[in-house]
């Protein structure tokens, strides 16, 4: 798992991350991790992106649409967490206390949910 700082931009997070991807079948992001590189990357681990275009692309690159419409699911559980207000607005300073947090709160969300 990857705490990055509030301001770091998608290009640098997917850098960091790149190498900590587990084996999938398909990888769904929003346009924020549009980029040539991070394409190949994905491909040279056997992972299928599916990942819109910017709007800026010349040539837009196709991706599946089907698949991309169950990326509300990973929204919406970044929804309830930020329900927690202290994960919302980040009370802690500390990265370990802040991760501690949202892993209750993961917990008690899923206690629920059950």
């Amino acid at each position: 798992m990857l705490l990055s700082e509030g301001q770091m931009s998608d290009y640098k997070g997917a850098a960091l991350m790149i190498d900590a991807l587990p084996t999938a079948k398909a990888l769904l992001a929003d346009r924020g991790y549009d980029a040539d590189w991070f394409r190949a990357a994905l491909a040279e681990r056997g992972i299928a992106a599916c990942i819109p275009s910017k709007t800026n692309r010349k040539t837009p690159i196709p991706h599946d649409t089907g698949l991309y419409r169950q990326r509300h699911k990973i929204e919406n559980m970044f929804g309830r967490l930020k329900d927690w207000r202290r994960v919302h607005t980040r009370y802690d300073r500390c990265a370990h206390t802040f991760m501690s947090a949202i892993c209750i709160a993961a917990t008690v969300i899923f206690w629920i949910n059950q």
